[in-house]
Order: structure tokens, then sequence, then C-alpha cells
């Protein structure tokens, strides 16, 4: 497996080897000892998400508050899509940047994501089919958003598919501005705390 450190920190970008022959092809998905090695800690998997969609569709800028947060494993287990991570941890170094990965059913990429950090996806075909390894059961107080048309934020949307599809929730979401004024926004200080516990815990 392919390991790539994405430009946000905590992020990476996973790429199994394929093993294929005239029956289809075998790959390993998920390697629990090499997420660890690459992150330091465990991955205590908490819940498995699936979400599916149209051509078009951008779920995000999704984050959950500290802590726990929710750490993710994303993986395209059918279609397309542009995976974004987006720095949202008030004090970094790289706030407010971004970095993306393609995932799809050719490649079949993963990407990690670190707690504290902003989650967004654009499926790129119908059908898209996502699956998300996660940390922490969701729980809708500590769920929050930002709006992926932010304009500071500038993330890159795909090219062809016109506006974007958002759900009633993600349209209405703050800018990374209005969420830092409402103190809404996790901090880089306790997120690296955070990530040291899991570390001191193993």
């Amino acid at each position: 497996m392919q390991i790539r450190e994405l430009k946000i920190p905590g992020a990476w970008e996973f790429t199994p080897v394929q093993h294929g022959d005239a029956r289809g092809a075998f790959l390993e998905a998920y390697r629990a000892d090499v997420l660890e090695e690459t992150i330091g800690h465990p991955l205590d998997l908490r819940q498995v998400n699936m979400s599916i969609s149209s051509a078009g569709v951008a779920r995000g800028i999704h984050y959950a508050l500290v802590a726990p947060s929710q750490a993710k494993y994303v993986t395209a287990v059918r279609g397309a899509f542009i995976d974004y991570i987006v720095d949202i941890r008030v004090g970094s170094p790289t706030f407010g940047q971004w970095d993306s990965v393609r995932i799809d059913d050719v490649d079949r990429k993963a990407v990690y994501l670190s707690e504290g950090l902003g989650h967004a996806i654009v499926a790129l075909e119908d059908q898209s089919t996502v699956n998300y390894l996660v940390s922490a059961h969701y729980d809708p107080e500590r769920e929050k958003g930002i709006t992926i048309l932010d304009p500071t934020v500038g993330l890159e949307l795909p090219e062809g598919l016109g506006e974007p599809v958002l759900s009633e929730k993600d349209t209405s979401a703050p800018t990374l501005e209005e969420a830092a004024a409402a103190g809404l926004l996790p901090t880089y200080e306790e997120c690296v705390a955070y990530t040291e516990s899991l570390r001191t815990k193993k």
C-alpha cells in the first residue's frame, strides 16, 4: 500500500496494490496496522457510514466538535468523487487551506482525515457510493458544517457538473469566517492535544 501525506497535517492518501486476473481483482482496502503506523495510534472504529450520490451532488464541508470529533477513513466503492480535506482548526499553520484527492472504483484510493478537520465530497458520476469508517458515533448536537461555496476557502469544484446540488442544511451552512466568529470551530491546540491523548492511550 502506497501512502502519501497530504498538505493538510493530519490527512493522508492510501493507494492499495490491486491483484487482477481473469476473474477480477483483489485488494486490501483497509489495513489497521498500516494506518496505526502512519497516524501513530489505532483507529477506534465506532461506525461505518455509506452515502450514494448522483453526479454533481456535494456533501460538506462537515466536521464534528473536538473532543471526540470524528476521524474518517473514506473510500469510493462505486463511481468517483473529488474528496476535499479542509483545515478549519483555528491557529493551525494551514488554517483555511485545503487539499483534494480523486477517490474512485478504478485506483481504489482511500483518504484518512484526523479529528477536527473539515471534509467534503463531490460526486462525478451517478450512483457514486462512498464508504466511511469513523471513530465516533454520529451526534447531531456536535455535527457542524461550513458552506462548500465559501469563496474564502475557495474549493476548486469539478468542471462540467454545473452548480453543486446541496442539502438544505449544507445550503444554509455558515462561511469559515462566520463559524470562527461564532466560536464554532475547533482550535489547532485542542486537536493536537486530543491526537496526543490517543497516542499515549495505545
